[in-house]
């Protein structure tokens, strides 16, 4: 009888779940590309696409803009109340971007056997490697070779499980200090691990040298063991966990985010969120998978609807938190009350292809980390540098400009188009989520600064 009922209970609150996210993405459908509006209990707001601008609106206005949808007339209402003028982003895509940023494969190989692995299981499809000394060395000479003084610079670790290359990795990561001090440059570090392999030695030097350390977790317990099993089947939780342990008991300059890829089969967001929260993380955030090499687990259109509904179900519970002047560290939640703030407005995703490059064991260099391997996204090697001609034609070609339906739609200034690597092997299966969530997100934002300019003493939006 228990059973029928928690049985009962989980299937209102997903279907409840369900119909809030099909209420967002209704909401958030494109009516023009020059602007979004957002009814809320606030009152009429308008979201202008050039700048990503968040202004209240009147009645009169938002009734005008609400019409102005309908006949195509919406830039021309706003340049008339002063909302125009010249656009901020243009056609021209960047050129020559200065590097600030790589990601060394520094091991293609893993021990793990996660079957969505964009990696492949962590050799990209050839044969296992490791990355050389000598290579990891090339790839920081070439990242601080041409930075100015005074420029922030990253250094990045994946894999396959980087910690497999661990006497490579420790030995490139103090060079690279070294180097960029005696540069005046500011190098910081970070690593995306399984967290199967950690040490205390690896929480001690992680610590030192402030590392971003991601742990690769795909939910609690049972969950996590059926996505992320060793080669062998047997599941990798427990181990990651007592890992991990050493990481989160030291964390003082280095930060410790869990990271969820999410599938059909881990939908439980908050239960998670909370969990891992609870045992420390400093952050934690989760990512639908769009794209795996054999397709499966992918995130179709009914598993992206239930994955909305629970992110704004987490978002929720952080505004409640956020409100009372409490910590909620849903990373999701915190980039895009962040990224609303400073008005993001960029014409690419991130800096892929641009300011940063991902370096394959061979010292190849890619795209990105996902593109390692990938001659679609091959951008030229550490013995001859960028390929610029590659690069020039990859910044033209993935501009958001460019892309189809995006040039339509208000959230490609916030979006960028979309991942690429997902966007070239897959195309765009999540607008409705992306656009459901952002949707969501201005609102939430509405409603936190609201609640801020109504205190005697004001908390930040973000509490730290």
């Amino acid at each position: 009888m228990k059973h029928t009922v928690t049985v009962s209970g989980r299937d209102e609150r997903a279907a409840n779940l369900r119909r809030d996210a099909r209420r967002y993405m209704a909401s958030s459908a494109p009516q023009s590309p020059h602007a979004h509006l957002i009814d809320a209990a606030t009152g009429g707001h308008v979201f202008v696409t050039d700048g990503s601008r968040l202004f209240d609106a009147d009645a009169d206005l938002f009734a005008e803009l609400r019409t102005a949808q309908a006949t195509a007339s919406v830039a021309s209402v706003l340049n008339r109340v002063g909302l125009g003028g010249p656009p901020r982003i243009d056609d021209q895509p960047l050129t020559d971007p200065p590097l600030h940023a790589l990601s060394l494969a520094i091991a293609q190989k893993c021990n793990l056997g996660c079957t969505y692995c964009y990696a492949q299981q962590g050799d990209f499809g050839g044969a296992a490697k490791n990355m050389t000394r000598e290579t990891a060395d090339q790839a920081v000479d070439l990242l601080v070779a041409g930075a100015e003084p005074g420029a922030r610079l990253n250094l990045a670790f994946l894999g396959g499980e980087p910690l497999v290359n661990r006497a490579t990795l420790h030995a490139v990561t103090r060079r690279g200090a070294e180097l960029a001090r005696s540069r005046g440059l500011r190098l910081t570090f970070s690593i995306t691990t399984n967290g199967t392999l950690l040490t205390e030695a690896d929480a001690a030097f992680f610590e030192e040298f402030g590392f971003a350390v991601t742990v690769s977790l795909d939910g609690p317990g049972e969950v996590h063991d059926r996505l992320r099993p060793y080669k062998g089947g047997k599941g990798s939780f427990d181990r990651v966990m007592s890992n991990v342990r050493r990481l989160l008991s030291l964390q003082r300059r280095m930060q410790v985010t869990a990271r969820v890829t999410v599938t059909p089969k881990n939908l439980r967001l908050r239960d998670t969120l909370d969990e891992f929260l609870a045992a420390g993380f400093h952050s934690v955030g989760f990512s639908p998978l769009l794209r795996s090499p054999n397709g499966g687990d992918e995130m179709q259109a009914d598993s992206l609807e239930v994955m909305l509904g629970e992110m704004i179900d987490c978002g929720r519970k952080f505004e409640r938190r956020s409100g009372a002047g409490e910590r909620y560290a849903f990373a999701n939640m915190v980039n895009a009350m962040r990224e609303i703030e400073r008005g993001t407005h960029r014409p690419y995703p991130c800096g892929a292809g641009a300011g940063y490059l991902g370096v394959s064991a061979d010292g190849d260099l890619a795209a990105c980390h996902r593109f390692v391997g990938d001659h679609e996204g091959a951008m030229g090697n550490l013995r001859d540098g960028v390929d610029r001609t590659q690069q020039s034609a990859w910044l033209a070609g993935r501009h958001v400009h460019r892309q189809e339906p995006c040039r339509q739609c208000w959230a490609r200034y916030l979006c960028g188009g979309g991942c690429h690597h997902e966007v070239i092997r897959r195309g765009r299966p999540a607008c409705d989520y992306i656009r459901g969530w952002l949707h969501y997100c201005l609102g939430a934002y509405l409603r936190l600064t609201a609640e801020r300019a109504g205190l005697a003493d004001p908390r930040p939006l973000v509490p730290a």
